[in-house]
């Protein structure tokens, strides 16, 4: 199983980095709060000090078509928004 399928970057999550040392990533939806950890810590070579997630789950998206009106759901994931020890950063543009 992958843990982490990406990392979430927006504005809001940009500046939550800055300014609080947070960042975000979209993760494989049975992960759990250690399996998180572990993966961070070993892809960025940092210290995890704290791990909040978010269950999404789908949306109900309803469209009309010529055959009448089609429904289905969205995609749900799983979001993780970790924090680091102090001093310590990733940097997702590094390698661009």
């Amino acid at each position: 199983m992958e843990t982490l399928i990406k990392p979430v970057i927006t504005e809001k999550m940009t500046a939550a980095g800055e300014k609080m040392n947070r960042f975000g990533f979209v993760v494989h939806a049975n992960a759990n709060k250690i399996d998180i950890k572990n993966a961070i810590e070993k892809a960025y070579n940092v210290n995890v000090v704290k791990v909040w997630t978010q269950n999404y789950i789908g949306k109900i998206k309803t469209r009309n078509t010529k055959r009448g009106p089609v429904s289905g759901l969205t995609n749900r994931h799983k979001k993780a928004v970790v924090s680091l020890k102090d001093g310590e950063t990733i940097d997702f543009y590094s390698n661009i």
